[in-house]
């Protein structure tokens, strides 16, 4: 199979792209190189270094002509929204909204787009499952779900097959750990060369942490799966990839104390704007209608991502 990945120099494409061209598909990747780094493209990759919201895009898909899109672009950083919203809806939402034309287009026959936990906001219920409240509590959230809405209204009549994927708070190697990255690769590396790391919030905050193995398996088992994923409603077919599981920061801190031997202090810091006190998707409907579920323990997929950022530094 042709593939197309979006943000496939990233964290979580770099993974996907691996794992796609070990499974003997054709890979090309569009990315910016805002986030992600050239050096984490595996070397058999064609890649064009484009933003998604160029206007050369489309011409750049239809060129490459995929039979499947992986998109994976974003601005991810929750932060990074709250200071500049208009910045986080063009690149997430009008960034969607290039995909699903040009894959249009050019007769794409599915693609496959990451949303976010951040879509649901606070809970009401826990584990979340996909039909539930969409309070986004932050402009991050609100632009994936906008960005969900965008892709179902651009391919629903279009004969191209869609999904949505939650994806809950993803960690593994290869992660960014400067300025906004994920909580666990900014840990990792702090603790790694002996840094004290800055906890925000009171550490009791949870989250469903899900190793990036598991999810670049999830992808892949849609990517594969010979009947439809769309379906009907407002936002399209969504898909939490995620392992059910709330594990506090304060447990995440003690796991990382014992995979990288860090005895040192945690520095506190006030909660940040936007911030959820708690989180955990049910993956229940991804288990029964893509066959998968997360593998990886929380401790193992740890032990290894600090492994990586040993090598790395």
């Amino acid at each position: 199979m042709k593939v197309l990945v979006t943000g496939g120099a990233g964290f979580i494409g770099s993974n996907l792209v691996w794992a796609l061209l070990n499974g003997g598909h054709e890979v090309h990747v569009v990315d910016d190189l805002s986030t992600g780094r050239f050096d984490n493209l595996h070397p058999a990759a064609m890649m064009r270094t484009l933003d998604i919201t160029s206007e050369r895009f489309p011409d750049a898909v239809a060129e490459i002509c995929p039979e499947a899109i992986v998109h994976l672009a974003a601005q991810t950083s929750v932060p990074a929204s709250v200071q500049d919203p208009e910045r986080d809806r063009l690149v997430n939402v009008e960034g969607t909204r290039a995909v699903a034309r040009a894959a249009k287009a050019c007769g794409v026959s599915r693609v496959l787009s990451a949303s976010s936990a951040a879509v649901y906001g606070e809970p009401s219920e826990l584990p979340l499952p996909e039909t539930a409240a969409k309070r986004p509590a932050n402009p991050y959230g609100r632009s994936k779900l906008e960005a969900e809405a965008v892709l179902a209204a651009e391919l629903r009549e279009s004969g191209v097959d869609f999904a949505s994927l939650r994806f809950s708070n993803v960690y593994g190697p290869r992660q960014d750990w400067h300025g906004e990255g994920g909580v666990v690769a900014i840990f990792a590396a702090a603790m790694s060369s002996g840094r004290s790391p800055v906890l925000f919030g009171s550490g009791a905050q949870t989250r469903d942490f899900i190793y990036v193995g598991d999810v670049v398996s999830a992808i892949l088992a849609a990517l594969e799966r010979s009947s439809p994923l769309a379906g009907e409603g407002e936002d399209g077919p969504a898909y939490n990839i995620s392992t059910g599981t709330e594990t506090s920061l304060d447990l995440l801190v003690a796991h990382l104390r014992a995979a990288t031997r860090y005895g040192g202090p945690v520095e506190h810091a006030p909660a940040r704007e936007g911030d959820i006190e708690r989180s955990a998707l049910d993956p229940s409907k991804a288990r029964s209608v893509l066959g998968w579920h997360a593998r990886v323990p929380l401790e193992t997929g740890l032990g290894m991502t600090v492994q990586w950022f040993a090598r790395s530094q």
